[in-house]
């Protein structure tokens, strides 16, 4: 996607990351909440070296990868990723496995109001406008309700399970092309 900022509603969804970010980026990656279906919650020295280091590699916009801002006040509330499946990951719909994958984390403060599936519908329909129709797919452990939730209201479907990290994976696709407005 060539997008650099893409507004909603509510929402700005940015790929320059800003050192205003830091207490966000570091809250998110701290809580046990938020990371319970991730990879588990990461000490805060190491949420802090972690942002310092993709602060400091690339602080220029990032293809396909958004900070989630609110609009009114520019507060990270988490961020969201829709570029290429790594080939060696498990869990593709396509045997070249070149399909996009649809990632998002916010804030626990930022649950439960919509922010999810805003940002997530928001960059589906410009991503749909602006590339060649092909699956999506999203990932999440089969125990996350919440996102099992949201990836039927956005229109993926469940297409098969699979182990990795320790738990059983859903793997939900749906055609790009299904965003289209």
């Amino acid at each position: 996607m060539s997008a650099t900022e893409i507004r909603s509603d509510r929402l700005l969804l940015r790929t320059a990351l800003r050192d205003t970010d830091r207490e966000g980026f570091v809250e998110f990656s701290t809580d046990p909440e938020v990371q319970a279906y991730l990879v588990g919650p990461s000490p805060r020295s190491e949420a802090e070296q972690r942002f310092d280091v993709v602060f400091a590699a690339d602080p220029a916009p990032r293809r396909g990868n958004f900070v989630i801002a609110d609009l009114a006040t520019d507060r990270f509330l988490g961020t969201l990723m829709l570029a290429g499946r790594a080939t060696d990951r498990p869990g593709h719909v396509v045997e070249d496995g070149e399909e996009l994958e649809l990632g998002y984390v916010l804030r626990r403060d930022a649950w439960g109001v919509g922010y999810a599936f805003e940002a997530a519908a928001v960059v589906l329909w410009a991503a749909a406008g602006e590339l060649p129709d092909q699956p999506v797919v999203l990932v999440t452990q089969s125990a996350n309700g919440r996102s099992m939730k949201l990836a039927a209201r956005l229109g993926f479907r469940p297409v098969r399970t699979f182990e990795a990290y320790g738990a059983e994976q859903t793997l939900c696709a749906a055609p790009l092309g299904a965003f289209r407005g």
